[in-house]
């Protein structure tokens, strides 16, 4: 087999060292600086976003992917075929075999249209609002491909207008800079949502990363079942999401708590689309410091809906950020009925799901109550895990009944 399948003025070969493979082997996209061979390909003659063609310690051909020699994690591998490496094409083609699964799940273009790695794009994140498409690339080798990727989603989706939301902290990782841009047609302020029979007016160019959270779409469902008639406290509540399809679903009072003004009065603006404002209260305000001011006031509710920014975004944050879900968790149980529920979810990838489970036990010991797990839920399947990418499993949702010891 060639060492090298396509012209060296496009791709420059990566060498890896010794038994450094078995991970791309095992399925893998992720290329670690000190995997490579330095003598063989030395890190000093790439340039961040490169093509390259990943070798292994003897020459052999595993893929093409891209290269960025300034960061840790510093390769990544995008194709294996040796017919069909990294190129145009290629992008076009992973953009319809990604969009053939999302119109078989949904009968509605809004969704999550390419999650990364999930998706065989490494560093490519893009969310369908119906005639928008909403794109974040988050590492060099993608933006060195970003007029390629514009053309491929003109060519698939034909979309009115396009996007660049590359505004992620992520970003300063890779040595890019940060910058939200029309990349075609005209984006406007706002776009509505369809989730279910619900709408919900976002932000494209100012809200949380990409104006929405498709994620939380399957777990938001869960907790139609057990809302009805029940008051309901919506915390981290953005633009409202979880709080107004409870409303919408037959409580008889949702109140969504969120720090930011600009997401809240989204948030009432939805309450009223959806036609349920008198079910709905809007209150601004630090999470832990509403919860402690509702505990003191002796306010109680059925459901309380904990769904936070990651507390945990990089290791040496974990000792504290699991400490603040501890936090959070108690003081959410503090202000339920004697047999409520709570919602609680991670997006912190480095938050296990038995980790989240034994915080929340922990917490309800500690209160003397008892937790009992009635459902369990994860990212939709808009964001598929490939199995020997653990790292792209992030979301968790745990559903649990909090009773009297």
């Amino acid at each position: 087999m060639p060492t090298n399948p396509v012209s060296s003025t496009e791709f420059a070969p990566l060498r890896l060292r010794k038994n450094e493979d078995r991970r791309l082997r095992a399925g893998h996209l992720w290329i670690y600086s000190n995997e490579i061979d330095v003598e063989a390909t030395p890190l000093r003659n790439f340039q961040p976003g490169q093509p390259v063609t990943i070798q292994a310690s003897n020459g052999q051909f595993m893929g093409t992917g891209y290269i960025n020699p300034h960061v840790l994690l510093c390769a990544r591998l995008v194709s294996r075929d040796i017919e069909h490496p990294l190129s145009p094409s290629l992008l076009v083609h992973r953009l319809n075999v990604a969009l053939s699964l999302r119109e078989r799940i949904y009968e509605r273009p809004f969704y999550r249209l390419v999650y990364g790695e999930g998706d065989g794009l490494p560093g490519l994140i893009v969310d369908r609002y119906g005639d928008l498409c909403v794109v974040q690339i988050t590492t060099a080798g993608m933006e060195r491909l970003k007029d390629d990727i514009l053309m491929a989603l003109q060519k698939v989706l034909k979309p009115g207008a396009i996007l660049w939301r590359n505004d992620s902290p992520m970003r300063e990782l890779e040595g890019l800079e940060r910058y939200v841009a029309e990349a075609a047609g005209e984006v406007p302020e706002f776009v509505t949502v369809e989730e279910d029979g619900l709408r919900f007016q976002i932000a494209p160019r100012t809200g949380q990363k990409t104006g929405w959270f498709y994620d939380q779409r399957d777990n938001r469902a869960h907790l139609d079942r057990y809302v009805r008639d029940r008051r309901v406290l919506d915390m981290f509540g953005y633009v409202g999401a979880w709080g107004i399809r409870a409303a919408a679903r037959g409580a008889r009072e949702a109140r969504v708590v969120d720090s930011s003004a600009p997401a809240l009065a989204l948030a009432a603006a939805n309450a009223s689309l959806n036609g349920i404002s008198n079910q709905v209260q809007i209150q601004q305000g630090d999470a832990f410091e509403v919860l402690k001011a509702l505990r003191e006031a002796r306010e109680r509710f059925d459901v309380v809906i904990v769904d936070p920014p990651a507390f945990i975004k990089r290791r040496k944050d974990f000792k504290e950020g699991a400490l603040a879900y501890r936090r959070i968790n108690e003081m959410a149980m503090q202000v339920l009925e004697r047999d409520g529920l709570l919602v609680s979810c991670s997006c912190s990838q480095l938050l296990s799901r038995d980790l989240l489970i034994q915080t929340l036990l922990q917490a309800a010991r500690h209160l003397d109550r008892n937790l009992v797990i009635l459902e369990q839920g994860r990212q939709g399947p808009d964001h598929p895990v490939p199995p020997a990418i653990p790292e792209t499993e992030y979301l968790k949702m745990v559903l649990a009944r909090v009773l009297p010891a």
